[in-house]
């Protein structure tokens, strides 16, 4: 039995364009994110998979990437039943939200800067860290409303946030605390899980 696992990041966000930290902040997605949203629709066509089941987080630049992309992939009937759930959320930047990156840099100082957006178990003041996002939210979410699904041979689509989706890497085992760091999320660029029998049997982004 084969069944698929896709998660897609938002396209560009106004705030992504800004260089902003967003974290909660609900920021529409940029012109250039629309067609990010589009784009990876019709790559999702292109892999030529009907999903059973589509979860996003409550933030309009995850909730607008899967009404697009779910339009440009011929599998817009969908839209109405997807799941949004605050724990699929961008992680929280706390004091940091807002606020331009290399400003951020200037006042901080790199290195903490890089330990504060990169670091799996430090949180920026008032936020969470990555360690947070996967054991707080994403990993009792998941096991309890996804991975049913998947067990069950269903094809699931994530539309979420780059540390949301790094959260559910860490949870499906893919990746670990120490090698998170190195696992991108371009926006708008699904990535695909293929399973057989409840086995990852493949990992790769659709390219456009």
């Amino acid at each position: 039995m084969s069944n698929y696992l896709v998660l897609l990041r938002h396209g560009q966000s106004q705030w992504n364009l800004e260089n902003r930290f967003t974290g909660f902040y609900d920021v529409d997605l940029s012109d250039k994110g629309e067609a990010e949203a589009r784009a990876a629709g019709e790559m999702l066509k292109s892999l030529g998979v009907d999903f059973d089941h589509v979860f996003s987080s409550t933030q309009l630049r995850a909730n607008r990437t899967a009404e697009l992309a779910l339009n440009a992939a011929g599998q817009a009937d969908l839209y109405s039943n997807m799941v949004r759930h605050p724990h699929m959320r961008e992680r929280d930047y706390g004091d940091l939200t807002g606020l331009n990156k290399d400003e951020t840099r200037a006042k901080y100082g790199d290195e903490q800067v890089h330990i504060w957006r990169r670091s799996y178990d430090v949180a920026p003041p008032g936020g969470e860290c990555l360690k947070d996002v996967v054991e707080n939210r994403v990993r009792p979410y998941f096991a309890e409303h996804i991975q049913p699904l998947l067990d069950n041979g269903e094809n699931v689509l994530i539309v979420a946030h780059g540390n949301s989706l790094r959260a559910v890497l860490i949870t499906l085992g893919v990746e670990t605390p120490e090698t998170i760091n190195d696992a991108e999320f371009p926006t708008g660029k699904p990535l695909v899980f293929e399973f057989d029998n409840g086995t990852i049997v493949k990992r790769y982004f659709i390219e456009g």
